[in-house]
């Protein structure tokens, strides 16, 4: 229910704000406070044929659209997105709960993409190549493929919404966006200011409600080619299974389980400063968030040391406090999640180091509070070691060897990032070689990719696209083979003719 004063939102297709049909509402509540931020539509799924009929429609003039002056709505975007973004980073700390200085990142990482998205309206890169017959002329070129519904989560709530629907939008595609239920506000914010660079209606479209009623009705509309989702493993699967049918073009950003290697010769001061951002920042709950920490045994018990002594002093509180290091968990269900995982390291036989509670008292009752938590002598197979537990928890293994290191970081079924601390070139060059993730790291931790390069991971972390840099494009365009023969004549590749 909507309390007096409460303000309320509401989706926007067509070019129009407009109620949900069913006329509900559901609330966004600050995770630090439990203060209400806003209300917002209870959509369903004949929201979201109004959505996707509209972007359909705009579809057929967008594409037509220049790419070069496709990209300079994203300049004028990537603008805005800088003038806001102390204001978009306040509002992150109080919707999503990040402290502010992670919050102004995430926003940046919008601004860069956004920038970096509208250079490739000039760009859009296809091929060249000679043909093997005279008087013929060979090219590729990418086509948009038309409306992509994007469904994206709580923990990023600007940055990865501007991954999926900027390069959509460079590429002449148009968009459904449905935001997390936990976010909305930065989801409806993230729309008003794509409107205010000027963007025509029906190109982007925003739908608020839960997955079931929103979500599926948008990957299953049959007029929906491209779903890009980051969510859980579990939900990417029902995803592609929703999606099959119609052999949709399915883009899924998943789990994480992503391991720290740190080896006798590393800084260790380095180390633990990677670690701490790694396994703590956003409070854990990044899916390239560093859970499990390989140490080699010269080192293991000495850093340990360290890391339990830097968790100990770090202060609990809200994001907006400029002296919070970690700030609340998204949920009381995430909270909930996250200490029943304590309770299975210490049925597993680790050893818990530090934290593992509730944080309460100084004012954090009203929030969902975690204390930083570092397990010891925990074997791999644990489920502490496997599972993606999402919050500010790490576990440290011992290893022998760089050999046994890379088997212990592999043997996870997901592959996002990873990360080796070591002062040896060889070591490097073997873990960079050897360890199956989409991304690696030497001698920093497992977080903060870069917009120009590919993002994304192998194995059960997502279907093999990538987002960010170049490598985006491929999922937001097709491929189109051009041959141009001006023989004047009929000549037929592949059958053989006389030299």
């Amino acid at each position: 229910m909507t309390t007096a004063g409460t303000q309320t939102f509401k989706n926007f297709i067509a070019g129009e704000w407009v109620d949900a049909q069913s006329g509900e509402t559901f609330e966004s509540t600050s995770p630090a406070t439990g203060e209400t931020i806003g209300a917002f539509p209870k959509s369903g799924a004949a929201d979201i044929e109004r959505a996707v009929e509209a972007a359909r429609a705009a579809y057929e003039k967008w594409r037509l659209v220049p790419a070069p002056k496709r990209g300079e709505f994203l300049y004028r975007f990537a603008q805005l997105l800088t003038d806001e973004k102390e204001d978009l980073a306040q509002l992150m700390t109080r919707e999503m709960g990040k402290v502010i200085a992670e919050a102004r990142g995430d926003v940046q990482e919008a601004i860069d993409i956004s920038f970096y998205m509208a250079g490739e309206g000039r760009r859009l890169f296809g091929h060249t190549t000679p043909s093997e017959l005279q008087d013929k002329f060979n090219m590729s070129v990418r086509m948009p493929v038309g409306v992509a519904g994007v469904i994206t989560p709580w923990n990023f709530p600007i940055a990865i919404p501007s991954w999926k629907i900027v390069p959509a939008i460079v590429c002449g595609d148009t968009v459904v966006f449905k935001p997390a239920t936990d976010t909305p506000r930065l989801g409806e914010r993230f729309v008003e200011l794509l409107v205010e660079a000027g963007l025509p209606p029906g190109v982007v479209n925003v739908v608020h409600g839960g997955g079931g009623a929103v979500g599926e009705a948008l990957v299953k509309h049959p007029d929906v080619p491209l779903i890009t989702l980051t969510g859980s493993r579990e939900t990417g699967v029902a995803v592609l299974r929703s999606a099959a049918d119609n052999l949709k073009h399915v883009h899924l950003e998943l789990g994480g389980k992503n391991p720290i290697i740190v080896l006798d010769d590393a800084d260790l001061e380095l180390a633990v400063d990677g670690i701490v951002w790694s396994a703590f920042g956003t409070s854990g709950q990044r899916c390239t968030a560093a859970s499990r920490v390989i140490v080699q045994d010269g080192v293991y018990d000495e850093l340990a040391r360290r890391l339990v002594e830097r968790a100990e002093h770090m202060r609990l509180g809200p994001g907006w406090e400029p002296d919070t290091d970690v700030g609340p968990v998204i949920n009381k269900a995430a909270l909930e999640k996250i200490h029943s995982y304590t309770g299975i390291g210490r049925d597993e036989g680790a050893r818990l180091l530090t934290g593992g509670e509730v944080a309460t008292g100084n004012g954090l009752d009203s929030g969902f509070f975690y204390t930083p938590t570092v397990f010891g002598d925990v074997d791999p197979g644990m489920r502490i070691a496997q599972e993606e537990i999402f919050g500010p928890t790490t576990a440290l293994i011992r290893v022998r060897d760089l050999d046994e290191a890379v088997q212990v970081a592999n043997g996870v079924q997901f592959g996002l990032s990873s990360s080796i601390f070591t002062r040896d070139v060889n070591s490097a060059f073997r873990a960079l070689r050897d360890l199956v993730a989409g991304i690696t790291y030497i001698n920093a931790g497992t977080i903060g990719a870069e917009v120009h390069l590919p993002f994304g991971g192998t194995k059960q972390t997502g279907n093999g696209h990538r987002e960010a840099g170049q490598a985006a494009l491929d999922f937001f365009t097709e491929w189109k083979a051009v041959y141009v023969d001006y023989s004047g004549k009929l000549q037929r590749a592949q059958i053989d003719t006389e030299p």
